[in-house]
This record gives structure tokens, C-alpha cells and sequence, in this order.
């Protein structure tokens, strides 16, 4: 399967600027539509409007923490299909099992390559 990048919306959901950036200059080098959102709470809002294809969100946030964020997406009949892939800086056993528990597609460790965050995006992203 071969999925064109560029007709691709992508949503990086961080608190870190280093990591958005990062995410988006990666993504944005093969040709997908970035949407950043520091937190959950700018994330949903910005969901609606920008509609991505594939989201990846950070675990540790303030306020709304990617667990809730990715519940929240998840629980949206509207949104339910969207792929969310978890970001973390913990390698954990249990971090995974809960982002498996919220809906989460995948989970990536930080730092991720773009090998990683390219592959996650062609696993999930159905080519259209």
C-alpha cells in the first residue's frame, strides 16, 4: 500500500515546541499538511476544522493529557475512525496497555525517527 503524503493532514498534538517542530519539518519535507496543538484542549478545537487524516498526540500534557485528548477523539462518532498514535517519552509496559485501553492506534517513544513516524503514518492512513 502506498500512501500519496501529500494530500495527507496531520495533526502533532505537543506541549514541547521542540517536538512539534521537529514533527513538522519531517512531515511537512514529504509533503503533508501539518496542524500543531500544544495541548488537548487546543487540539479539539482545532480537530473540527482542520479534520486530519492521522493524529499523534503527546501522553504527558497540562490540563488534558493525551490519554483523555485521545479518549475524547475517540468517543466523537465523527472523529472515532481517525487514526491517534500516542507519544511518549516513557518506554513503558503500562503507558501502552492505557493508550491501548483509550483507542490509541499505536505508540511511538520519543525521540522517534522519521522512519518511525513515517511508517506509523503508512500503517494507519488508509491510501485514498
Amino acid at each position: 500500500m502506498d500512501v500519496n503524503m501529500e494530500s495527507l493532514k496531520v495533526m502533532v498534538i505537543d506541549d514541547s515546541k521542540t517536538i512539534r517542530r521537529t514533527a513538522e519539518t519531517l512531515l511537512k519535507k514529504v509533503g503533508c499538511t501539518v496542524v500543531t496543538a500544544t495541548d488537548g484542549f487546543d487540539a479539539l478545537a482545532k480537530i473540527a476544522d482542520s479534520r486530519p487524516d492521522i493524529i499523534f498526540v503527546d501522553i504527558m500534557m497540562p490540563r488534558l493529557d493525551g490519554y483523555q485528548t485521545c479518549a475524547l477523539i475517540k468517543n466523537n462518532s465523527e472523529f472515532k475512525d481517525t487514526p491517534v498514535i500516542m507519544l511518549s517519552s516513557k518506554d513503558g509496559l503500562f503507558d501502552k496497555a492505557k493508550g491501548r485501553i483509550v483507542g490509541s492506534d499505536e505508540y511511538l517513544t520519543k525521540p522517534f525517527s522519521k522512519s518511525e513516524l513515517l511508517g506509523a503514518i503508512e500503517e494507519h492512513v488508509t491510501a485514498s
